[in-house]
């Protein structure tokens, strides 16, 4: 965990100039109304629809105009550079961060600098949506607005803000930051406390709210929040129309989550008790329509760094696994999600490996980058689907990932707003 206290404290002591070691991505704003098509071997026009072969995507302006097979229509620009490969709506990571002090200072800091480090992130991988569960707000929200802008080119980015944890219950691994710092850290003593948290954190620009309801304390001992905070930082979020993330830590964690009715638990769980979700706490998930990020990569690399036997590594995250493949079997609503930002990992492979080990066939996974978070956000209409009208939101593989889940992270291209944001 001493990872984890390193990032946060550079967030707030590192030098604005620092910079990531990268080479710029291909990447290339188009004129305003620009038209262009891109021809593609096969375009999974959705998960659960057939998909088209030798077809191809017609853009303008930011939307997508038309998705047709055969020939493109005469008299639109091809662009040779994107065209061939498998073409998908683009992706959605249901779990990042923005830790790094890359982002420190987003508001001034020059235009290639981060978009290197928005590359190396997100849509290298052909990520154009993505979820920031817990960072600090005046960075995040200053990337936001300069890619709403069109001052950068990078990723449409949701985000939890600062989270809230347990009363007394900063978990262990940040017990010492420098006090200044974890008088920042939000530790509701009561519902009014936790309400006032929330509407703070909410008019402040966050599309949600991220609680830890449990917190390590050492020596096997847990933080939990009360139930009574729990419920009116729930409530206080669904009555502004947003959505609550939870990080559970433990089944208990899980099981106080459902009760409480949040909308998306953003961990399977490894901390004891070591075993798969109960049949009834998987069916209360499902029942109440939460969904599960699974970050089942994270699993090995937070017991590498705490020098776990290669047995304990694999035992553990068979276990998320298996509590993944239960919630998927039952109907649950899975997002896609590593989290990057705190996880130093940043390609997503071994995730999809996991996910399909789990039983997910690859329109699964399909679903849990596109139609589902597309859903989740109430946002359908426009994104999640290669279809005339959404936006333009495009990632283009080199390979077929039916074929083969590591195909989801052979990248070709990625378009965000009918922009190219990478090439490979």
């Amino acid at each position: 965990m001493s990872a984890r206290r390193s990032i946060i404290a550079a967030i707030f002591f590192a030098a604005c100039g620092s910079t990531p070691a990268s080479t710029p991505p291909a990447s290339t704003p188009s004129p305003s109304g620009d038209r262009y098509v891109i021809t593609a071997s096969r375009v999974y026009v959705s998960p659960d629809a057939p998909p088209l072969d030798d077809a191809w995507v017609e853009i303008a302006g930011g939307t997508i105009a038309r998705v047709g097979t055969g020939a493109p229509p005469s008299g639109v620009r091809r662009d040779d550079e994107c065209s061939g490969g498998v073409i998908a709506a683009g992706f959605t990571n249901s779990h990042v961060h923005f830790l790094d002090p890359a982002w420190v200072d987003a508001a001034h800091k020059p235009r290639d600098v981060l978009e290197v480090a928005l590359a190396a992130l997100t849509t290298r991988y052909g990520f154009t949506t993505v979820t920031d569960t817990g960072s600090i707000p005046a960075d995040t929200l200053a990337l936001r607005e300069r890619i709403r802008r069109g001052e950068l080119l990078g990723p449409t980015i949701l985000t939890a803000g600062v989270p809230l944890y347990p009363t007394n219950g900063i978990p262990i691994y940040l017990r010492d930051l420098p006090p200044e710092i974890l008088h920042l850290l939000q530790q509701p003593a009561s519902a009014d406390e936790a309400r006032a948290m929330v509407k703070r954190n909410l008019d402040g620009g966050a599309d949600g709210t991220k609680l830890f309801v449990v917190t390590p304390q050492g020596h096997n001992t847990f933080k939990r929040m009360d139930s009574e905070i729990l419920a009116a930082a729930v409530a206080e979020t669904h009555a502004a129309g947003k959505l609550v993330m939870v990080h559970p830590t433990d089944i208990t964690g899980v099981t106080a989550a459902a009760d409480a009715g949040v909308d998306i638990i953003v961990h399977t769980t490894i901390d004891p008790p070591h075993q798969p979700w109960p049949k009834e706490l998987v069916d209360k998930l499902v029942a109440r329509h939460i969904s599960v990020v699974p970050t089942l990569q994270l699993w090995g690399y937070e017991l590498t760094k705490q020098d776990a036997s290669r047995q304990e590594i694999e035992d553990s995250t068979h276990t998320a696994e298996q509590q993944l493949a239960a919630f998927a079997r039952a109907g649950g609503q899975v997002l896609f999600g590593t989290d990057v930002g705190y996880m130093a990992v940043h390609d997503p492979t071994e995730e999809y490996v996991r996910m399909a080990e789990a039983g997910l066939t690859a329109m699964q996974i399909l679903a849990s980058l596109t139609t589902a978070p597309a859903a989740r956000w109430k946002a359908s209409a426009r994104r999640g689907r290669v279809a005339a009208t959404l936006d333009a939101d495009l990632v283009v593989l080199s390979g077929d990932p039916a074929k083969d889940v590591h195909h989801f992270t052979a990248v070709t291209c990625t378009i965000h707003a009918g922009n190219r944001v990478y090439r490979r």
